[in-house]
């Protein structure tokens, strides 16, 4: 771990990645770690579930030893890695469909203090809730959604992202913003209340 460190500290990416290409198992740790936390991020948003972003980050670095020889410097490497995340959450949800989450946040909890700590209760709350509605849309307006606000992607690396036009993310970005105000209306009055 402390050698693929050092070596991210040393070494550029792309020095990293043509490591990686040659079977260095200590750039790859390199680069799982410069990644990792993006990759999870991505798939935690997606699903809203800790296992499965768990699963599909595994399954992301897994796939990535196996093809990252295939990767040629046509677009970023980020851009390529986010393919390959797509992919696997859209995967990884086929294969989780048929089966019921178990949710233990769906509990109601009392609160009994007032001011900061019910505060935070509403913005924890809201929070939830729009994860829940972005959790509602479909993959292929889901995926621009968390990659444009989660990863700050311009359209432009979206695009290359989910292998399709700027015109299509735009088109997509702008369906998943109206969905999502669908979903979320119920919450104006909470939103501006508790400003």
């Amino acid at each position: 771990m402390e050698q693929a460190v050092r070596m991210s500290e040393r070494m550029t990416e792309a020095q990293i990645i043509e490591a990686c290409k040659g079977g260095d198992r200590d750039a790859f740790r390199a680069l799982y770690e410069i990644y990792k936390d993006r990759v999870y991020s991505i798939a935690y948003h997606f699903s809203s579930e800790e296992a499965m972003a768990r699963d599909v980050t595994q399954q992301v670095f897994l796939k990535l030893f196996t093809v990252i020889a295939q990767f040629r410097h046509d677009a970023e490497f980020a851009t390529w890695l986010y393919r390959i995340v797509a992919n696997c959450c859209t995967d990884e949800q086929r294969r989780r469909r048929r089966f019921v989450p178990f949710d233990p946040q769906l509990e109601v909890k009392t609160m009994t203090t007032k001011g900061g700590q019910e505060r935070a209760y509403q913005r924890r709350q809201l929070a939830a809730s729009v994860r829940q509605a972005i959790s509602q849309l479909s993959p292929k307006l889901r995926l621009p959604i968390l990659l444009k606000y989660v990863e700050g992607l311009s359209y432009e690396e979206i695009a290359a992202a989910l292998n399709c036009s700027i015109g299509t993310v735009s088109s997509r970005l702008n369906r998943g913003h109206k969905q999502l105000a669908a979903k979320l209306e119920h919450l104006r009055g909470e939103v501006i209340g508790s400003e």
